[in-house]
């Protein structure tokens, strides 16, 4: 028996509903991945951001070092960096480790890899966001009042550090069927390296010449630094630009999607053989 199937064409407008509907629900399972309780997930990722709080700051008070920063809720300069840090490095794993064009989720139309991408990343920008709230609602309820001067610039500071990581992920992405240890191995270092290179642990202000060289390349620590110039309105950042930031998040999200077209477009179903 013949079966004969007619393609309904879609507007343009319908198209992109689909899309949306499909990254809608894509991102609800993304964020359904780790934990089936949306709730215990999003305590899971407060605990975690906790301790980095906790840690970075008996460090600071065990050695010294609360007065050396700048001028304000110490607290909050502690925060500014770990919310950002965090944001950036879940953003690019959840985009590393998004579905490839070889998974069995590609073959139900009209998933892709682009909504795979994305919702990974949406899902992270919520988590993040969401987490980020309730730790400093939690703060300010029961220990002191928040402040903080350009609420806006800190927010835009956030999503230019998630923004940096969809495209740092990206061009690990479209490596990762061709080198999958170095792969793995790379947005590893990558991570552990933006523990110190990042900046979340000092100000480029107070930095010498000669260590901020050391630092500067890193587009993270121009966001972070930025970040703190939105927070604090007695610091004003004179060696970050979150514009340098922003062009290297573009570029890189663009040879990023240029590499997992290329990428895509010579998938072979080996390949899952060899992770």
């Amino acid at each position: 028996m013949l079966k004969f199937e007619v393609r309904q064409q879609q507007t343009l407008l319908g198209g992109m509903l689909t899309v949306f509907e499909v990254t809608y629900h894509a991102t609800v399972h993304a964020l359904r991945k780790k934990h089936s309780n949306a709730l215990v997930g999003l305590l899971l990722n407060m605990l975690q951001t906790l301790m980095l709080v906790v840690v970075f700051y008996l460090m600071y008070s065990i050695l010294g070092l609360k007065g050396a920063r700048l001028r304000g809720d110490f607290l909050v300069y502690i925060m500014s960096g770990i919310f950002l840090y965090l944001t950036h490095v879940k953003t690019l794993g959840a985009v590393v480790g998004s579905e490839g064009p070889t998974s069995p989720m590609m073959q139900h139309a009209p998933m892709n890899t682009l909504v795979a991408i994305m919702s990974g990343a949406l899902s992270q920008l919520y988590i993040q966001v969401l987490s980020a709230s309730l730790v400093l609602y939690i703060y300010h309820i029961a220990m002191k009042p928040l402040e903080i001067e350009n609420v806006t610039g800190v927010f835009g500071m956030l999503l230019l550090a998630w923004f940096l990581g969809i495209g740092v992920g990206l061009n690990f992405l479209a490596l990762k069927p061709w080198f999958p240890q170095f792969t793995a191995v790379g947005s590893q270092l990558y991570t552990r390296a933006n523990m110190i290179a990042s900046g979340k642990m000092f100000v480029a202000n107070t930095l010498p010449f000669t260590m901020l060289k050391m630092f500067d390349w890193n587009p993270l620590f121009h966001i972070i630094d930025q970040a703190r110039g939105f927070a604090f309105i007695n610091y004003n950042p004179h060696y970050s630009n979150w514009h340098y930031a922003l062009y290297i998040a573009i570029a890189l999200t663009f040879t990023g999607f240029m590499g997992e077209s290329y990428t895509r477009r010579h998938a072979s179903r080996s390949w899952g053989a060899r992770r």
